[in-house]
């Protein structure tokens, strides 16, 4: 067995997976919530909709895209397995009152978050990302060049109650569990240090709140402003 196969199997090796892909994927927070910010731009979708097409038609964006889809792919599928090695290890649960003691709430239920978490995800690419790419979207032309109108769908989305609300609840969990994965991640990977642990666990708990909270605010912004 190669080295790259005993990593790949092993329980630090799955969390070590785990936690670089959960980093990549909070880089890729970043940029997402810093691209989709020009939703709140009031001049009709044309920056959205040049944006989208940069992002689906830039060959090193591809190739981060590609990484991404990787990314989300193995972090549920180790979340998975690790998840299924812990319960092995431990089948009698403990007491619903330790269990409160000893860790945090988010701690414990990961998988659950994780779980909501990838429904939304599915959610969401159907109706923006899979649309962008393969569905029937209207087009607009800013100095002579065709866009698609990805912006006119965002916004008849987000005119729907009960999307806006699965919105916004789902980013709520996407708090809970980023709150606790980002520190983790970083515990994993062994850059925790007494000096500079405490910042690290501000700065996840910053970032659980206001990426989420960014979000949450573009499709509550659409639906009372439009």
């Amino acid at each position: 067995m190669s080295w790259v196969s005993k990593t790949l199997s092993s329980t630090l090796g799955r969390k070590l997976l785990m936690a670089l892909t959960g980093l990549f994927l909070i880089l890729f927070l970043i940029g997402h919530v810093s691209g989709n910010t020009l939703l709140f731009k009031n001049d009709g979708g044309e920056a959205f909709n040049i944006y989208a097409k940069f992002m689906t038609t830039n060959p090193a964006v591809k190739i981060l895209s590609y990484l991404t889809y990787i990314s989300v792919i193995a972090h549920v599928v180790y979340s998975i397995i690790l998840t299924r090695v812990n319960k092995a290890a431990r089948p009698v649960p403990y007491a619903s009152s330790q269990a409160s003691t000893n860790s945090a709430w988010n701690s414990r239920n990961m998988g659950v978050l994780g779980t909501i978490i990838l429904i939304f995800l599915v959610v969401h690419l159907q109706g923006f990302w899979y649309q962008m790419h393969w569905g029937n979207l209207p087009t607009v032309q800013y100095n002579g060049e065709e866009y698609k109108d990805l912006y006119t769908i965002v916004k008849f989305a987000f005119q729907q109650e009960w999307l806006v609300a699965l919105y916004v609840i789902s980013m709520a969990f996407l708090g809970f569990h980023l709150s606790h994965g980002f520190a983790s991640a970083f515990q994993t990977l062994g850059l925790n240090h007494v000096k500079y642990s405490p910042a690290i666990k501000k700065v996840g708990l910053a970032f659980s709140i206001i990426v989420p909270a960014l979000f949450a605010s573009m499709p509550l912004y659409i639906y009372f402003m439009n």
